[in-house]
């Protein structure tokens, strides 16, 4: 799964810089060009990452760091704080308010992806390993391969997709919209029941005899994965 990192900077230049070279890097990236856009987009879909400028139209970094952190479907999304504001007291009340890591300006790119890969390896591990397991399923992205318990799992490439996202946030509920902009893309028109019919296929193949169905159906919420790890 491709971590999805949204971007949150005003100045054109270091917005389009920033786009260009973690789009290069691997990442889909999202650019939002003040604090308001950022706190709508965040809620639109959920980012696995934010790297937030500290000043900030409409709504700072700072403010904009602890709405998120406020919100339990954002209290979690690793947050890299951007600024020229370089002295220790402004890094530890950024670091205070809920972020991750500290880049004071001017910066390399070679840097900020450094940390980029490192928070995401402390904090969303799913998202920086080629395997990852929940409970008795596992998942190789590199062979593109599921196995549970002993047995191998055959998916199509949209099932093991969900699969791989519901693996990354286990016990989270995702509504049918926010999985479809996690999983086929926000650029895609899709109906939301597609979802149900993935889902369906997707626990058809992973449940056989009396195995667990690792997937729980949350009434007018949507899906989440919660079989014990």
């Amino acid at each position: 799964m491709t971590p999805y990192v949204l971007v949150v900077e005003d100045e054109d230049a270091l917005a389009t810089l920033l786009h260009y070279n973690l789009d290069k890097e691997g990442y889909d990236v999202a650019v939002a060009g003040d604090g308001e856009e950022a706190l709508l987009m965040a809620e639109e879909r959920m980012p696995d990452l934010v790297v937030l400028d500290w000043m900030l139209p409409k709504v700072s970094g700072i403010e904009v760091c602890r709405r998120l952190r406020s919100r339990p479907e954002t209290r979690n999304v690793p947050i890299i704080i951007l600024t020229a504001r370089g002295e220790e007291t402004d890094r530890i009340r950024g670091l205070d308010t809920g972020a991750d890591d500290y880049v004071v300006k001017p910066f390399s790119m070679t840097e900020l992806t450094a940390r980029i890969r490192a928070v995401l390896r402390r904090i969303r591990p799913g998202l920086a390993e080629d395997r990852i397991r929940h409970g008795d399923i596992v998942i190789d992205r590199v062979a593109h391969r599921v196995r549970r318990s002993t047995r191998e799992v055959h998916l199509g490439p949209t099932e093991f997709r969900l699969l791989d996202y519901l693996m990354q946030h286990p016990g989270r509920v995702f509504s049918r919209e926010q999985l479809l902009d996690a999983v086929w893309g926000s650029d895609v028109y899709v109906e939301a029941r597609t979802v149900d019919v993935h889902v369906g296929r997707l626990r058809k193949a992973l449940n056989q005899e009396a195995e667990q169905d690792p997937i729980r159906t949350v009434r007018s919420a949507g899906y989440s994965l919660d079989m014990e790890g």
